[in-house]
């Protein structure tokens, strides 16, 4: 029955893999500069399937006949002399989904680990102590940093979306876009269709088997069919895996939950930031290049001061690179999580040399094994049970690189809020101003009273 339920849920994520890794060898990403895109998809017997979002730039997505070679097709966009570059929409999977996380009721009792549910006010709302006064929280100085600054902006989040109801969050979350389903909003359940998909699918909700599961080295959780339903059972405390999905119908929703998992990280470390929810991602986890380049180009377009970006593809990208220079030139920080490989190993978009790279540690300062480490790393950050907010009235603990960055993207909007406008550079040093603990990790474990104090004495020269 266990490996039986672990197969199906691989074969349904493998399916819709698949699925989007088709429809990306029929579509591409082209970079036509001041080109007239009809005229040149005409051209090459493709056809215009959008122009992205208020780039200014002459980013299209072109789509060719379903039985096209794709190898032909580039070389034949390679040869018009009106394309600057041209790349396949090439599907990307959230690296959450290596990554697990467990999830707690807010009314549940203490059960797989201590979590001190006390209501504390915190800026904008209400939130858990066992959330605010988190060993993570407690490791990187938040509170300390927060008598200089408690943020400020806005700091977008590609992701799933945000649930914009979590009461944790509710006060903080501004307008924003679905690149998904291509309308205002972001929001996390827009996914979900509650007639068909109950939130807690009794078959498939799964908890944690604690003795089987390789939770350091980032490899997946084995999940148990529960015969209860846990979230409503307040006696009983329920686990995420997010590679093999917990709460919602195990097949299609991997991904739910990760992007207020991640905003609750930033609301934590910057909680009097606005969070911007850019969904690029599906429940399912997967997206593509062309709504990672759109997301960025809208984000930076809407004012966002910070990007966060929890994902990572081991191939180059020339729009996303493209992309990331635009946030770049427009004084945007962007901060991407290292991988959870647990390898000496190049991703993007963390190892474009504007990108603050993140990797993670446990709460002792030791790199997490399944962290991804080297040469192109800027600094690391707490990515190991730790304490966020999940959908609905809920907290989760999670592990992954994904929930490291967002610690330092908090961490940037923090120094926007120390006054004057700030650059990525000079953000990027200020949080580089770490605690030296060597394994390849950069500048160290972030500290954010150093941060902000280094921000604070040396300003713009530091």
């Amino acid at each position: 029955m266990l490996k039986t339920l672990h197969t199906l849920t691989r074969i349904g994520l493998l399916t819709g893999l698949l699925s989007l890794a088709a429809l990306a060898q029929n579509r591409y990403v082209v970079h036509l500069g001041t080109g007239n895109a009809d005229s040149i998809a005409a051209r090459h017997g493709m056809t215009v399937v959008k122009s992205l979002k208020g780039s200014g730039t002459g980013v299209h997505v072109l789509s060719a006949p379903r039985n096209s070679n794709s190898w032909k097709v580039m070389q034949d966009l390679a040869a018009d002399m009106e394309v600057q570059s041209a790349e396949t929409d090439s599907p990307i999977l959230l690296p959450g989904l290596k990554a697990a996380a467990m999830v707690h009721p807010s009314s549940a009792p203490n059960a797989a680990f201590p979590f001190d549910r006390t209501p504390t006010s915190y800026y904008r709302s209400f939130a858990a102590n066992g959330y605010i006064n988190q060993p993570a929280a407690l490791l990187i100085q938040v509170s300390d940093a927060h008598k200089k600054s408690a943020g400020k902006g806005t700091v977008a989040v590609l992701d799933t979306g945000i649930d914009n109801l979590q009461p944790v969050l509710a006060g903080s979350v501004a307008s924003g876009w679905d690149f998904v389903h291509n309308n205002p909003g972001g929001k996390e359940l827009a996914d979900i269709n509650q007639e068909t998909t109950p939130i807690l699918d009794q078959e498939t909700t799964p908890i944690l088997d604690q003795e089987t599961t390789p939770i350091l080295d980032g490899g997946s959780a084995i999940v148990l069919a529960q015969e209860t339903t846990p979230i409503l059972d307040q006696e009983t405390t329920p686990i995420l895996d997010q590679e093999t999905t917990p709460i919602l119908d195990s097949k299609k929703f991997p991904a739910y939950g990760h992007g207020t998992m991640v905003a609750g990280l930033i609301h934590l470390v910057a909680p009097k930031a606005m969070l911007m929810p850019v969904k690029v991602f599906a429940a399912d986890g997967t997206a593509s290049i062309s709504q990672i380049v759109n997301g960025i180009y809208w984000a930076v377009d809407h004012d966002a001061n910070v990007i966060n970006m929890s994902f990572s593809t081991k191939e180059p990208s020339a729009a996303l690179e493209r992309a990331i220079a635009y946030a770049n030139s427009k004084g945007v920080i962007c901060v991407a999580a290292a991988g959870n490989d647990g390898q000496a190993e190049v991703v993007y978009p963390a190892a474009y040399s504007t990108v603050i790279d993140v990797a993670s540690t446990n709460d002792s300062d030791v790199r997490s094994l399944f962290s991804n480490f080297g040469g192109q790393i800027a600094l690391a950050a707490p990515g190991e049970a730790v304490i966020t907010t999940y959908p609905g009235n809920r907290y989760a603990e999670v592990w992954g690189t994904s929930f490291s960055a967002p610690l330092v993207s908090g961490g940037a909007a923090l120094l926007v809020g120390m006054g004057d406008e700030i650059t990525p550079a000079q953000a990027r040093n200020a949080l580089m101003q770490a605690v030296k603990i060597g394994q390849e990790l950069g500048a160290g474990e972030l500290n954010l009273l150093q941060a902000v104090t280094s921000l604070d004495k040396h300003g713009k020269d530091n």
